[in-house]
């Protein structure tokens, strides 16, 4: 069966086609803020351990806005596994997540997609690495399939030629991939490549969308796209984090917070990155212009929340079921414009 035929609005290229395709990314995060992934190895054990809290989840990024119900199977693979030592819940931890998002893709009319990243033991060097990487992708592809993905996303790639073995496998299901890159602070793969060169290369290997994800904010993300656009006759993605990355600390990870003095290390990546949150409004600014770009497959990643997603789905002409809860400050009580508001209120407001 197809992708188009498993989805009754059309499959990922049929949708791009009609507009932006928006996809909510980040989980790891979210849940490790709950109390439910780990920090460090971030292995997504939830899906066993807490499959409600997922499900929610999922029902939540598509209420704000996502057309894409992605499979929590980022770090499922056996290496990750392996380090926490539940090798033998890979395959049930990969099948349960994806029937996870499985029935909120159906229930809502969005689309499923599975999910495989960067494996951690590639090595440009070592054709053995390369063949466990390709394994790897084979076994979470296979599984994908066999639960009724509409497409895959192969992400957070900084070697470009894994990538180029993710995609590989995924057209030999015959399903779209969406193969994305995330690079340090100087915008090269691992190999030294461009990332223009490295898109296009990933397109014609049959990559059905190409770009970045993850590693860069906003504001350092934005830069790199035009490239990557005018290279490539594709469809482009983009889904930053939403962290204010600036050109002196590009990335998450080399972010500094020098007035904070209880800090475990120099390093606020991963766990004190909140004063450098994004709120809705910059979201919502990035989609605009990407989307003014030719960028046309849009998200947040690591750090996303719904509300970040309901902004972009708004800042591209949407109304998502969550925009019925979006702000309406005229009937505050002490900052709105509402005829019926006490006007002591009001008054005093302006001494808050």
């Amino acid at each position: 069966m197809s992708s188009s035929e498993r989805d009754p609005k059309g499959g990922l290229l049929a949708r791009l086609a009609e507009g932006p395709v928006i996809c909510s990314e980040g989980y790891l995060f979210a849940l490790e803020r709950q109390g439910y992934v780990q920090a460090g190895p971030f292995v997504p054990l939830a899906v066993l351990e807490h499959p409600e809290v997922v499900q929610q989840l999922h029902r939540d990024f598509v209420r704000a806005g996502s057309d894409v119900v992605e499979a929590f199977t980022y770090y499922a693979h056996r290496e990750k596994l392996k380090l926490v030592d539940r090798t033998p819940d890979l395959e049930r931890l990969n099948r349960r997540a994806l029937q996870i998002a499985r029935e909120v893709a159906r229930e809502t009319g969005t689309m499923l997609a599975g999910d495989i990243c960067h494996t951690n033991i590639y090595s440009n060097t070592d054709k053995s690495t390369q063949s466990a990487a390709c394994a790897m992708f084979e076994e979470q592809v296979g599984w994908a399939v066999e639960e009724g993905a509409d497409f895959i996303i192969a992400e957070t790639f900084s070697w470009a030629q894994e990538a180029l073995i993710a995609v590989e496998v995924v057209k030999q299901v015959r399903l779209p991939v969406v193969a994305t890159l995330a690079v340090r602070r100087e915008p090269v793969t691992r190999e030294g490549w461009t990332l223009a060169d490295a898109c296009k290369r990933l397109e014609d290997a049959g990559a059905d969308v190409v770009g970045l994800n993850c590693y860069h904010g906003p504001a350092t993300m934005l830069p790199l796209l035009g490239n990557i656009r005018r290279a490539v006759k594709c469809h482009v993605a983009a889904l930053p984090v939403p962290y204010r990355t600036t050109e002196q600390e590009p990335t998450f990870m080399s972010l500094r917070d020098p007035g904070c003095d209880c800090l475990p290390g120099e390093m606020p990546f991963p766990l004190a990155l909140d004063p450098f949150y994004c709120h809705r409004f910059e979201i919502a600014k990035f989609a605009r212009e990407v989307y003014a770009l030719g960028v046309k497959y849009l998200g947040v990643c690591c750090g996303a929340m719904p509300h970040q997603i309901r902004s972009m789905a708004e800042a591209l002409g949407r109304t998502p079921p969550g925009s019925a809860c979006s702000p309406d400050m005229s009937t505050h009580v002490f900052f709105g414009t509402a005829q019926s508001l006490n006007p002591d209120n009001l008054e005093y407001g302006k001494e808050l």
